[in-house]
């Protein structure tokens, strides 16, 4: 998200860096120039000039202008009034009052709200440990009902049993009857959409809101419409007493303009952003760390939390023995691989690292994606179990039985075999230095460039900003990836053959 918008800001404040001393012009060309990229991201006009005012007075200060780096300085209060616009801090769903507590959900049709109602009450069940019943209020829509139905089972959420012929304030009823018996925290109304606003629907959200009170009403608005969710925005908060926004289809949103804009517009916070397509893809809205990537600065706590989401503390117990004896097989090799795919693939995590611009850049230019993960799953799920625990068995001949096997060819098993032997030496390399904690003095002193010096030359000249991933606490921390530096040596060079 917000990727044209971060590559014009990243060039803006390139330029700002380089200079030992900034004028007061150079700061208000930067300014204009910032202007432009947030009106081509399709910010709302009134939000661009209070952004553009505020940044301005305070970046021609001459504390600022006459400090050692004037050019970070702005850089910290762009980035500050970045977060500002997008709400300041996390807002979280307010769930403090007796149960049943109500959230409705509200939004035109094709905005996403279904499937909205169905990750948040996932991740209600998940994160919170609370009791979740859903229903859907949307008669107008054709099996909108059934759908929600289909996604409660496969969240594993309760939804209401379907009665035909009841109206939305029927149901809504109903449906709180039912989880007031039920002992349930959490009630989630999907509520009917539209093609477009009209008042039918208005009077619709406020009958089911005052026989059913909620404690949230959510308007889920699509981001890639842009402008367009700016004014469903105003038009809904003019009539629904909002209390927050969940903005849909934020991994596709290449401009960001409509997260920029909802804030000032709505006088709510953005509580949720959608980012792909399967349930678990939605996370709570942090403003800050959204400032962050904006500006490149990375987003090391998403990538922590993912981090902590996607690997298995077993794996990672026996992982860490198996380093600390030096032992690295395809079978460690492939639970790393799928690691990187639950964590989001390699483009979402290069995206949270800090200084990985330009890394990120590199590999979609060489058409690096998240395919080549799915290769050499398929390759090393062609070996035997003994082949897996044994690479050193791989002759020529087994070589061409496991090309043929997972649609590929034997150079890319031999390149696979490299990576592997590669980052078995980097596990035995762990173990002379002492383990983890020798490896962790070794991030700290030149990040992971230092520790796997093949690193940088693979990723391009500088591509990893000095630091490199060390810098950033992946690996560092209890080595849950830790043969993560042997692998884009040979990333590159297999999606080229595809």
């Amino acid at each position: 998200m917000f990727d044209s918008l971060s590559d014009r800001l990243s060039g803006v404040f390139d330029r700002l860096r380089g200079r030992g001393a900034l004028s007061e012009d150079d700061v208000r060309g930067a300014m204009r120039e910032v202007r432009i990229a947030l009106l081509e991201a399709d910010v709302a006009l009134p939000v661009v000039r209070r952004f553009i005012d505020s940044v301005t007075e305070a970046a021609i200060g001459q504390q600022v202008l006459r400090s050692v780096t004037p050019g970070q300085q702005v850089v910290k209060i762009v980035h500050d009034a970045l977060a500002d616009m997008l709400g300041g801090g996390t807002v979280e769903l307010d769930l403090a009052a007796t149960p049943p507590v109500v959230i409705m959900m509200v939004g035109l049709q094709g905005s996403g709200k279904t499937t909205s109602t169905a990750k948040i009450a996932k991740l209600l069940k998940d994160k919170s440990g609370k009791k979740v019943l859903m229903a859907s209020l949307d008669v107008n829509r054709p099996a909108a009902q059934e759908q929600l139905a289909v996604l409660g089972s496969q969240v594993g959420v309760a939804t209401l049993p379907i009665v035909a012929g009841q109206t939305p304030v029927a149901i809504a009823t109903r449906a709180l009857a039912a989880a007031r018996l039920q002992a349930v925290d959490v009630l989630m109304l999907d509520t009917a959409g539209r093609l477009h606003v009209d008042q039918a629907l208005m009077d619709e959200m406020q009958a089911v809101s005052a026989v059913t009170t909620p404690r949230e009403t959510l308007l889920v608005v699509d981001s890639l419409t842009g402008q367009d969710a700016v004014n469903v925005a105003q038009n809904f908060a003019g009539q629904v007493a909002l209390t927050g926004v969940v903005l849909t289809r934020m991994d596709g949103d290449a401009r960001g303009g409509a997260a920029l804009s909802m804030r000032a517009v709505t006088g709510q916070p953005i509580k949720f952003a959608g980012t792909g397509e399967k349930l678990d893809a939605i996370e709570a809205f942090d403003p800050q760390r959204v400032a962050g990537r904006i500006l490149g600065m990375g987003d090391v706590v998403s990538l922590v939390e993912k981090a902590a989401a996607a690997i298995n503390a077993d794996d990672a117990e026996r992982m860490a023995q198996r380093m600390a004896k030096g032992e690295f097989d395809m079978n460690d090799l492939r639970t790393q691989l799928g690691q990187m795919q639950r964590m989001g693939g390699i483009g979402a995590l290069a995206g949270m690292m800090p200084g990985m611009k330009k890394a990120k850049a590199a590999m979609a230019q060489s058409g690096m994606d998240d395919r080549v993960l799915l290769h050499l799953d398929a390759i090393i799920g062609s070996m035997t179990p003994t082949e897996r625990r044994k690479p050193e068995l791989l002759n020529a001949k087994r070589k061409i039985r496991i090309a043929k096997g997972s649609g590929t060819q034997v150079q890319d098993v031999n390149k696979l075999i490299k990576m592997h032997q590669e980052m078995a030496r980097t596990m035995k390399q762990i173990r002379k230095m002492g383990g983890l904690k020798g490896l962790a003095a070794m991030f700290g002193k030149g990040g992971l460039g230092a520790a796997m010096p093949g690193l940088d030359q693979a990723m391009g000249p500088g591509a990893m900003g000095g630091s490199g991933l060390g810098g950033s606490g992946l690996g560092g921390g209890g080595g849950a990836l830790p043969g993560l530096g042997g692998m884009p040596a040979n990333l590159g060079d297999l999606l080229k053959r595809r």
